[in-house]
């Protein structure tokens, strides 16, 4: 009795314990968070190996916006070297944040010392200096960035900038996924990978979005939970092969489907680009005001193709005539400025025309026929779209104007306006007559003014008005004549190097708003017409402020889009026996190249030609993404796998190392180039500027580059080597295109610093024994 009782309860203790342990051991398999395996096993490094060459892989999604190069690589490297060491030390610890913390500081080191390492500084030890380099190549990348077009060459500063932030994902995204087991969080990280072309509106490659994707639905599948049947793991392979079939599926079935006519018939819901709803300009432009989100919509649609009179005058070697040649549509001008704001003035004198008649600002050719003889001819049918404004959108050139309904014509100002204006039923057709002007025609334009045109050279009396009067003297200092007091302004504003295009303003600090934009020298084109308006006002050129939309976009149809996004304002100066012509300050990255007589490129031919092989376009210069980014395939390579417990650990440690090895092997073979890749066209003529001025060759910058050379060319009193000339020229057409060209294209630093070497050592001076941007 006493033994049975004895052991009676030792038995149930002991068949008790394991039913206690039985229940609570699923939980501890499973673990509150399913995620929380990947940082277990094999599945940690294969997680981290994963995330890598996702994150290589979406890199792709910048291949609208960037042109492709040797920086994908360098970038994936960056990523691939983070992601072992991450995977090493998370092998020795259970910390949560210690692998990302030393991969950060190592990342950080090895970025450092492969980019920011100043001339003549130490690789291995990153100093104060190294800092101070850093900021200089970040102001250099925003520079870049602002002054260029898509897509854009990435030299040294931007490729610093898009390998930082290409490991600042990836590291995100493993702590989220695989050190604090969050894996769908983690995977959502990529996404900002994609946001400067989304918000830019230039597509990725769709490898990149395919190879994304299945990277983070394999990454979902990783992290499910082990179960103690097979439900688990056949659930993992279904996501694993619907994954696989979706992207063959997409991959194959897309390009089929996109030639069914019905997708073209279908539009899908254009969200989050900006305003909806009627779109009207303001007639009341405040400097002040910063530049809200603009619409999206299409305003207007137009095409543009040559027109005949059918007479034996006309030329057969004319312009070819494009949406380019007939210029920016505008819509009214603004002649009353207070200091801060554009109003719309009261004077009105409207009357009707003839449809055949021309209608300009120019009194001698008002209400004449075309003549092809006076320009190129060409004929413009427009189509209004979500456009209400009183005011009929039409080339500042010279034009005939067709339209059905009431409306008027201002004389005064040159403009059409109806009293029930526009609606989606308005449509017209201009024929163009483009007037042939020349920088020597302008510059002849001497002569006394109007009367009607005297008001437009008002200019507001404030605190700050006669230190702007200074600067627009300063600048236009060497200019002898009208044009070339224009033109000096127009290049002043369009210099990278000065000002730089932004849609917010600073804050003011004067009663000047003019005078602020010059302090702070950003804006956008209100602020950068509206200046160069008023200074031309003080050096007493007669000057408006002209509102309307740039050509737009040509489609595939042949015609040209215009939406609300497109709305610009640019100034229009007063020649005598011309009229008014329009200039175009607001620089190259929002409008393109200036108006041909406008244009260093095309209106002055002063200095000499520089060499073919100076001349040649740069690599990276085409104006549209063709092509799939070379770093799209770094994701599609495969993903780690392992068998033993210590494997991954293994291979990850012997990855790392042979990354190692290849980036110290790949340093000493780019060592030479990369400080050049720094030097910039703007960069190389100050450099050169400012070498010639401690030697006493000096210019103003009222001096167009061309003109500037010119000064250089006769310094010495003798004509400049063979090697000098072509030199300067090249390095001349080089700084124009970086200002003027929509398509600037890339000069290598190397050739930028040879250049500047050639000049000097010809003219006495030695180059500088360092190849960065200065």
């Amino acid at each position: 009795m006493s033994t049975h009782a004895a052991d009676g309860p030792a038995t149930d203790r002991a068949t008790t314990r394991p039913a206690r342990s039985d229940r609570r051991r699923p939980p501890r398999v499973a673990g509150r968070r399913p995620g929380a395996v990947l940082r277990r096993g094999w599945r940690s490094p294969a997680a981290t190996a994963l995330l890598a060459l996702t994150t290589a892989a979406s890199l792709g999604a910048l291949s609208g916006v960037l042109a492709p190069g040797a920086w994908g690589w360098h970038v994936a490297l960056a990523v691939v070297g983070t992601a072992a060491v991450t995977a090493t030390v998370r092998a020795f610890t259970r910390s949560v944040l210690l692998p990302t913390t030393i991969a950060l500081v190592l990342a950080a080191y090895g970025l450092l010392a492969w980019y920011a390492t100043p001339p003549g500084g130490n690789r291995l030890l990153p100093d104060g200096s190294t800092l101070t380099w850093v900021r200089t190549l970040a102001d250099q990348a925003v520079d870049l960035i602002e002054s260029s077009v898509v897509p854009m060459t990435v030299p040294v500063p931007v490729e610093l900038m898009v390998a930082t932030s290409a490991v600042l994902v990836f590291l995100a995204a493993d702590l989220l996924a695989v050190g604090c087991g969050f894996p769908a969080l983690g995977g959502l990280v990529l996404l900002v990978v994609w946001t400067p072309g989304v918000l830019l509106g230039y597509p990725g490659s769709s490898w990149a979005l395919a190879g994304t994707g299945f990277g983070y639905l394999v990454l979902l599948a990783l992290g499910h939970p082990p179960a103690a049947h097979d439900r688990g793991r056949r659930r993992a392979g279904a996501v694993l092969a619907g994954s696989a079939a979706l992207v063959a599926v997409t991959l194959a079935a897309g390009p089929v489907l996109a030639t069914v006519p019905v997708w073209s018939w279908v539009g899908l819901p254009d969200l989050g680009t900006g305003a909806v709803g009627p779109v009207r300009l303001s007639e009341d432009l405040d400097l002040r005001d910063s530049l809200r989100t603009q619409s999206s919509q299409v305003v207007l649609r137009y095409t543009v193709e040559p027109y005949s009179t059918g007479t034996e005058d006309e030329d057969d070697d004319s312009p070819t005539v494009t949406a380019g040649l007939v210029g920016p549509l505008r819509s009214f001008t603004l002649r009353d400025f207070d200091g801060r704001s554009w109003v719309q003035d009261t004077d009105t004198a409207l009357s009707d025309w003839e449809p055949d008649a021309l209608l300009t600002s120019d009194p001698s050719l008002l209400g004449t026929r075309l003549d092809p003889a006076l320009g190129t001819l060409a004929q413009v049918d427009v189509e209004v779209g979500a456009l209400r404004d009183q005011r009929l959108p039409i080339s500042t050139a010279p034009r005939t104007v067709a339209i059905d309904g009431d409306w008027l014509y201002d004389t005064a100002r040159d403009e059409i306006v109806g009293e029930d204006g526009t609606d989606s039923s308005t449509s017209y057709t201009m024929v163009v007559q483009v007037p042939d002007l020349t920088a020597d025609l302008l510059r002849a334009a001497d002569g006394d003014l109007p009367e009607e045109v005297q008001t437009y050279l008002d200019v507001p009396e404030t605190e700050r008005s006669a230190d702007v009067q200074a600067v627009a003297e300063q600048i236009t200092a060497g200019a002898t004549t009208a044009y070339d007091q224009a033109l000096a302004l127009q290049t002043y504003f369009r210099s990278s190097a000065e000002f730089r295009y932004d849609t917010s303003v600073a804050d003011a600090e004067s009663d000047d708003a003019v005078w602020d934009f010059l302090q702070s020298r950003r804006g956008y084109c209100v602020q950068f017409a509206t200046s160069m308006t008023l200074m031309a006002r003080m050096l007493g050129i007669p000057a408006r402020l002209a509102v309307g939309f740039l050509p737009g976009e040509l489609g595939t149809d042949g015609s040209y889009s215009v939406t609300g996004a497109d709305a610009h304002a640019w100034p229009e100066l007063y020649f005598t026996g011309v009229g008014w012509v329009r200039f175009e300050p607001t620089p190259a990255v929002q409008t393109g190249a200036p108006p041909a007589w406008s244009n260093p490129l095309t209106a002055d031919t002063a200095s000499a030609a520089p060499s073919e092989e100076a001349t040649r376009p740069g690599t990276g210069s085409s104006a549209t993404p063709t092509g799939t980014s070379t770093t799209a395939a770094a994701g599609a390579s495969g993903s780690a796998t392992g068998g033993g417990e210590h494997a991954p650990v293994l291979l990850a440690v012997l990855g790392g190392l042979l990354l190692a090895a290849l980036a110290g092997a790949a340093a000493v073979l780019l060592r030479r180039r990369r400080a050049p890749a720094t030097l910039t066209p703007e960069a190389a003529w100050q450099r050169l500027r400012t070498r010639l001025a401690r030697a006493g060759i000096a210019w103003s910058d009222a001096r167009t580059p061309r003109q500037a050379a010119d000064t250089v060319r006769t310094a010495r009193g003798r004509p400049l080597s063979e090697d000098a000339e072509q030199a300067l020229s090249a390095l001349v057409e080089a700084i124009e295109r970086s200002r003027y060209a929509p398509e600037p294209g890339h000069v290598p630093g190397e050739r930028l610093q040879e250049w500047v070497g050639t000049v000097l050592r010809d003219l006495g001076e030695q180059s500088e024994p360092d190849a960065s941007a200065g």
